[in-house]
């Protein structure tokens, strides 16, 4: 398999509630006017307690200087996992349950840090790019190494960790924050960009006033199923903390679960099938109780 290094530079900040009026302009911008902006990576996800957005340094600059917006220390890298050379097939296991034991587990034993981002297309790995060289020294062995640059995908080359690297002892990694799963129920959906003109002020309303998705224009997957959320966190996590990804995406890949995972400034979310999501939070709560 292939691990792609994109190469934008990430910004991951909170935008809270009551801020989110003074960003309206550049978040209407950044989302629907591509040829007006040079970003060319943007996330936003509004949970509870606040907007979460990602974005490169060049789309970080429609956004006003504000209070009322939070800014993650680290610059952060998204790595992303590509299979054969290409888009993953669709009978492969879906979102973070795919790459949790060749990807997440292993830089949890190394002690990377990581942001995850699931989308109906694929998943990002952040990482912060002062961990790339032990990043590339980890998963060099799994995968086909990439890097994006300008555009076109060319050979990563080893950063030189190697002398005085240690192999990491393996250690059991049970779940020590609470889970909890809200009433609400999901749909993960891939809007056709093409549609885009035609439902951006029904976006709008999805995005400042959750008015609800307009129908027919989103594909969703064949089945149509709806998932649930398990959240983790009772009290915001940080992003200094390691392994937290892997504990839960470990015990669902083992189960053979498909989970996306959505990593927030304050918490994190899973998202699980809605006819799994007892058998997902009980297996949970064995593995934190368990170690």
């Amino acid at each position: 398999m292939e691990l792609h290094i994109l190469e934008h530079s990430l910004k991951v900040a909170s935008i809270e509630k009551e801020g989110i009026e003074i960003c309206t302009h550049g978040l209407i911008k950044l989302a629907f006017l591509a040829s007006k902006t040079r970003c060319k990576f943007f996330s936003l996800t509004e949970t509870p307690e606040d907007y979460t957005i990602i974005v490169d340094e060049e789309g970080f600059k429609e956004l006003p200087q504000s209070n009322l917006i939070s800014v993650a220390d680290s610059t952060w890298l998204a790595l992303n996992v590509v299979s054969g050379g290409g888009n993953a097939s669709s009978s492969q296991p879906i979102g973070v349950t795919k790459i949790a034991k060749s990807v997440i587990a292993p830089l949890a034993d190394h002690n990377i840090s990581v942001f995850m981002l699931s989308t109906y297309q694929t998943d990002f790995i952040l990482v912060r790019e002062r961990d790339l060289p032990m990043v590339m020294h980890t998963l060099s062995s799994e995968f086909t190494l990439f890097r994006v640059v300008n555009g076109e995908t060319v050979a990563a080359h080893n950063l030189g960790i190697s002398n005085g690297f240690v192999k990491p002892k393996l250690v059991p990694r049970p779940i020590i924050h609470p889970l909890s799963s809200p009433s609400n129920m999901f749909c993960v959906t891939s809007l056709d960009p093409d549609t885009l003109p035609s439902v951006a002020t029904l976006l709008m309303d999805v995005m400042f006033y959750s008015r609800g998705f307009p129908n027919n224009v989103l594909f969703t997957s064949a089945s149509g199923e709806l998932w649930k959320m398990v959240r983790i966190g009772g009290q915001p996590l940080g992003f200094d903390e390691c392994g937290i990804v892997a504990q839960i995406s470990e015990p669902l890949a083992t189960a053979d679960i498909p989970a996306y995972y959505i990593s927030t400034f304050k918490f994190d979310h899973a998202l699980v099938p809605e006819e799994n999501i007892q058998s997902v939070i009980r297996a949970l709560r064995t593995e934190s109780t368990a170690q």
